[in-house]
């Protein structure tokens, strides 16, 4: 399957457990493992969930920890293991810091990735924000914008088609190396995450979908008038996904305090105000349910996918 830039509004999820910030993890995924990760995986296949998504850290720092934690899951090894017990949902990174790694190396990754899955990979990359992580890995922080447009471009050329990519820039460059096997797919899409000026003009100019990063609904329309304009004035053509992050969710009226945040209530009335990112212009939502227990979360998956989802393209 694919994410359309015509069709109903689509919706994926990050994946709980794997990437446990205290911003947004529940108390019980602490105490999670690969089985709940894998129910949870199998629910998003079976119910209709367009896709699936990692984070991507190497190491956190002390002084992060705190609030970041350090745990993080690599982000091919989950979803190629995900890929495994699943067979029709997409498999994003959301987002793969790219600037850490040489592109050949990401490609290969990458491209035995699609292979193995059958072609299910979308590359969400982003630049990356912990100084100490690039540091220890040898790699550009202060230069890491530059980088990620450059690994941009050479991504694309290293997951093409071709045995034997060629790619020539100011800091990357390969050509005579083959590698084996190649995507699944003939093109992978590259989707762009962050919400900076320059995140905004790197995926207009360079992405094939636009993966925000906090941005509260009243910012989105301004946020997506710029994105098409830098598109329009870059003469790319091709159309590009829209995402957006939505609020917390819970299908129905919990018995517990889910924060005031949360969008709460009847399936109708939650399809109702998820309709307004689709009327700004966005394709996909990325959602996440609050939950008390690896059970909770997979009914609330369950019910927004038979409740809710069918009502988010009246």
């Amino acid at each position: 399957m694919s994410i359309s830039t015509t069709g109903p509004l689509s919706y994926g999820m990050q994946l709980p457990i794997q990437s446990q910030s205290t911003i947004y993890a529940e108390g019980w995924e602490a105490a999670a493992g690969p089985d709940d990760l894998a129910e949870i995986a199998r629910t998003a296949d079976r119910t209709g969930f367009a896709y699936l998504a990692s984070c991507d850290h190497v190491a956190i720092p002390r002084r992060l920890a705190g609030v970041m934690s350090t745990v993080w899951y690599d982000p091919v090894a989950t979803l190629a293991y995900l890929a495994g017990i699943t067979g029709r949902v997409l498999l994003m990174s959301h987002v793969a810091v790219v600037g850490l790694r040489h592109p050949l190396v990401t490609a290969k990754q990458y491209a035995t990735l699609d292979h193995l899955c059958g072609g299910r990979l979308i590359l969400g990359v982003g630049a990356g924000h912990v100084a100490e992580e690039f540091e220890a890995l040898g790699a550009d922080f202060d230069g890491r914008g530059r980088v990620l447009d450059e690994t941009i471009d050479a991504l694309k050329a290293a997951l093409g088609p071709e045995e034997y990519p060629e790619f020539a820039g100011e800091r990357i460059s390969f050509g005579g190396l083959g590698q084996l096997p190649r995507p699944a797919q003939e093109r992978v899409p590259v989707w762009v995450g962050g919400s900076s000026p320059a995140a905004v003009r790197r995926a207009a100019v360079r992405g094939d979908g636009w993966l925000p990063q906090g941005d509260p609904r009243e910012k989105l329309p301004a946020q997506i008038a710029r994105l098409k304009e830098l598109r329009e004035a870059a003469g790319v053509e091709a159309p590009i996904v829209i995402g957006a992050i939505t609020e917390p969710l819970y299908v129905g009226e919990p018995d517990w305090s889910v924060g005031r945040r949360t969008l709460t209530g009847k399936p109708e009335a939650l399809a109702q105000s998820l309709r307004a990112y689709a009327a700004m212009g966005v394709h996909q939502i990325q959602v996440r349910f609050r939950s008390r227990s690896r059970s909770e979360l997979t009914d609330q998956m369950a019910a927004f996918a038979a409740e809710v989802a069918p009502h988010l393209d009246r």
